[in-house]
């Protein structure tokens, strides 16, 4: 159980007892207003459910108003006590609690609320009177909420489960649970949706990353086997200049018969000067 709640129904538990003992009209009238008065108290149903307070419903007007006013805290709201006449006059505690029950049940119809409208809907005269209700349900557990005092508005993030049912209001119940349930189920159907979006595009870019991987892989490999085999034909022009140079020693060898028929020709010119001074002789001889 919600400890609010909790709370709310043990200050309610000595009223219910006493209740016991209000066997008169006036006894039973006065238990109303002690209980609505009493600051812990928030939730009524089982005062109202009390024997003593129920017989109020066949006691006179004087008396069976006050039946109407345990009503109106236990599910009604602060525009549902103006509307009704001749009901017993409010108290300021019993005005600060009813505005109070009053601010939670439209907390729970609207997540945000203006100044304009709870001002209108909570008789307030101004904006501090409203921002005082408002700080005093945060601080009494009734809801949970931030004052936006830029914006004049209310953002309520949760409620306290404080407020009695309504009679005949199960059926109400329900039909708003299952329209809950009808949405949630649509919104997890949505999602699920989502997911199977999301997979599916992750299993298409894996797809689509592991082809261009291969390509990127076959493009490669191509380029080190073409730079392999201009490597491997490098290697074999080396080797055919290698034996073509095997030519130069033939080369080498006709620069030494060269140079050996030019030391030949040395030879025989040096043989030629001592045949030229036979020659010499011969012309002094004969002259």
């Amino acid at each position: 159980m919600d400890p609010a709640q909790q709370k709310a129904l043990n200050a309610l538990e000595q009223y219910t007892l006493l209740s016991k003992s209000a066997s008169s009209p006036r006894a039973a009238a006065d238990l109303v207003t002690q209980a609505t008065s009493s600051p812990n108290t928030y939730v009524f149903a089982e005062l109202l459910q009390t024997p003593n307070i129920q017989s109020l419903r066949t006691a006179s007007a004087e008396y069976s108003r006050f039946l109407t006013l345990l009503e109106i805290f236990s599910w009604g709201t602060w525009a549902e006590y103006t509307s009704i006449p001749d009901l017993p006059q409010l108290s300021e505690p019993q005005s600060l609690k009813l505005r109070q029950l009053s601010l939670l049940s439209l907390s729970t119809s609207h997540a945000t609320l203006t100044y304009q409208y709870l001002l209108s809907a909570l008789d307030l005269p101004n904006t501090r009177a409203l921002e005082d209700l408002v700080i005093s349900s945060i601080y009494g557990g009734l809801i949970t909420a931030k004052l936006d005092t830029l914006a004049q508005r209310v953002d309520v993030s949760s409620v306290s489960p404080l407020r009695d049912l309504k009679p005949n209001s199960v059926p109400q119940l329900i039909a708003i649970l299952d329209d809950w349930d009808r949405r949630c189920a649509g919104v997890l159907t949505e999602i699920e949706g989502q997911v199977r979006e999301v997979r599916d595009n992750a299993a298409d870019r894996k797809r689509r990353e592991q082809e261009h991987e291969a390509i990127f892989d076959k493009a490669l490999a191509d380029e080190i086997m073409k730079d392999s085999r201009n490597k491997v034909a490098g290697k074999r022009g080396a080797g055919d200049g290698e034996n073509t140079g095997g030519i130069e020693p033939d080369r080498g060898e006709a620069m030494d018969l060269d140079e050996a028929f030019g030391r030949g020709g040395q030879r025989n010119a040096k043989r030629g000067g001592r045949f030229g001074g036979f020659a010499g002789l011969g012309k002094r001889l004969g002259g």
